[in-house]
């Protein structure tokens, strides 16, 4: 039991004292890039199923 509890008291420490975390304004334009990028290539995947959609239903009929 004693090693869990170290366990959790070394993870609580270096998630206080080491790690660097992201300031607000980071955090907003990481986010932002994000979005951007996902619709980026959702638009992406529309346009070439589109594409794919209508030869496949030129071809069938």
């Amino acid at each position: 039991m004693d090693a869990v509890r170290q366990y959790f008291k070394e993870s609580y420490n270096e998630l206080v004292n080491k790690v660097t975390w992201p300031s607000l304004g980071e955090l907003q334009n990481t986010t932002v890039v994000v979005l951007v990028a996902s619709l980026i290539i959702a638009l992406v995947i529309a346009i070439m199923d589109g594409i794919t959609n209508l030869f496949l239903q030129n071809t069938i009929y």
